[in-house]
């Protein structure tokens, strides 16, 4: 789908601004000039603070950690909180390299609790990626927190791209946000700011499940039906085709990634 978002993207915008960051998959392939990531992970924003500062020594780090199953429950069951962020870094990014299908989920006690990857357990992308990461990462103010507190600060020529958690009441979906679930009391305050968006002059995009709540909460807007494959679920008949609305108040155009 990241083709199809970026031709939503012009270089003409002020700042690429996303409040659901995790792992900022369309940030990597556009390379604004100027971004706010924002999560409410502060795991992920303090990981990818260190790896801007510090791509090789991360690399490093995780390389050394042998790969397999014991390995992995033995550094899951580490305590962050014992760590500095330099390991609590070198923790988040082997687990999400190595757990199954690269899923970030904790237990209501804030504790990873993703089993390891048994069948295809993902391979460490080489330093250079890491390295790229870090120079794009420079051009990112990172912030810790709540979307709306992101949405907030969104001003005028900024492009937007949210990816919540869905709320899908017919069907069991992955919706967790942080240690509690993402709710449609959440959606219709992402609606909210939405408006405001609109209203200051800014421009969004919103990837959600196609369903009967965002129909009826983003409905107001454009929307693209598509169909896409499901890569994260906790069970192997729901790694499936699915459809996907792209809600926005812009018109597509053709862009190039970098």
């Amino acid at each position: 789908m990241l083709p199809t978002l970026a031709e939503f993207w012009s270089p003409r915008f002020r700042r690429y601004v996303e409040p659901f960051a995790g792992s900022a998959a369309l940030f990597f392939r556009l390379c604004p000039q100027s971004a706010v990531l924002g999560d409410i992970n502060e795991g992920l924003i303090e990981a990818y603070e260190v790896l801007r500062e510090r791509p090789d020594d991360v690399y490093d780090a995780v390389k050394a950690i042998p790969r397999g199953k014991r390995e992995y429950y033995r550094v899951r069951d580490q305590s962050p909180r014992r760590m500095k962020p330099f390991g609590r870094t070198v923790r988040f990014v082997y687990l999400n390299r190595y757990c199954f299908n690269g899923l970030f989920r904790t237990n209501t006690a804030g504790q990873f609790n993703v089993p390891y990857a048994h069948v295809k357990p993902g391979i460490l992308p080489p330093v250079e990626d890491f390295r790229r990461c870090a120079a794009l990462l420079q051009r990112a103010h990172l912030r810790f927190g709540d979307f709306g507190r992101i949405l907030s600060a969104v001003r005028a020529g900024d492009f937007v791209y949210a990816d919540p958690p869905y709320v899908v009441k017919a069907r069991r979906v992955f919706r967790q946000y942080d240690r509690r679930e993402f709710t449609s009391k959440d959606l219709a305050r992402l609606a909210d700011h939405l408006e405001s968006i609109h209203d200051r002059g800014a421009h969004f995009v919103v990837s959600y499940a196609d369903c009967s709540e965002a129909r009826e909460i983003l409905g107001r807007w454009q929307h693209r039906r598509m169909k896409v494959r499901r890569h994260i679920a906790g069970f192997a008949d729901a790694r499936r085709s699915a459809f996907e609305l792209l809600v926005t108040n812009i018109r597509p155009e053709t862009t190039d990634a970098c």
